[in-house]
């Protein structure tokens, strides 16, 4: 994996990085803690400009978060009652639960929005809900994109500034992923098994 992003960024340059992040985004295995981190290596270098290859990070990210947003909007909040009434244990939802999300994402959904952007595997999923809760395309790409920018610049930048270490910044922030992502599997088989419809 680490062999074939290193190609992308070295070879592609921005059009890698954004390549790569729109990729993160729909199938998030491809972590953007290898990504980004080495894309600010390779502009430590010399290789690229560090400011055109965040861009080109932030501009595939966000269209990689859109097509989740699409899929939010295609499944309607109308469709996902539907699905929860049916088979509410496995969203761990029920059909009352849904209006009392929208209500608090319509309070706090920018928010939510620009913060889930800095968490792994919450950035990705994040889109559905903001669509589900009618978010406007114009304030999602806003938020999402603010979200997105400053995660990208941290990463790249740390990988600039670590120079041949810029490993250390994928190192460290695998386990705080897998240790966030594990926390929130926890999470949903608790509520899976302690479900009440």
């Amino acid at each position: 994996m680490s062999d074939f992003v290193r190609t992308l960024v070295e070879d592609w340059g921005p059009l890698g990085v954004g390549f790569l992040m729109f990729l993160e985004n729909v199938f998030p295995p491809i972590p953007s803690e290898l990504i980004l981190p080495l894309a600010g290596y390779a502009a430590g270098r010399g290789d690229a400009s560090l400011s055109m290859l965040v861009l080109g990070g932030v501009v595939g990210s966000v269209a990689g978060t859109a097509l989740w947003f699409v899929a939010g909007l295609w499944l309607g909040k109308e469709g996902l009652k539907r699905f929860a009434a049916r088979r509410g244990r496995w969203l761990t939802l029920k059909p009352g639960d849904i209006e009392d999300a929208d209500d608090w994402f319509d309070r706090h959904g920018g928010k939510t929005v620009l913060l889930g952007r800095l968490l792994p595997a919450v950035r990705t999923l994040i889109s559905v809900p903001a669509a589900l809760a009618g978010m406007s395309w114009t304030r999602f790409l806003i938020y999402t994109s603010i979200g997105t920018t400053i995660w990208s610049v941290a990463l790249a930048c740390a990988g600039f500034w670590l120079g041949n270490n810029y490993s250390v910044v994928a190192d460290w922030m695998g386990p705080v992923s897998t240790g966030i992502v594990a926390l929130l599997v926890l999470g949903y088989l608790y509520r899976v098994a302690t479900f009440k419809p």
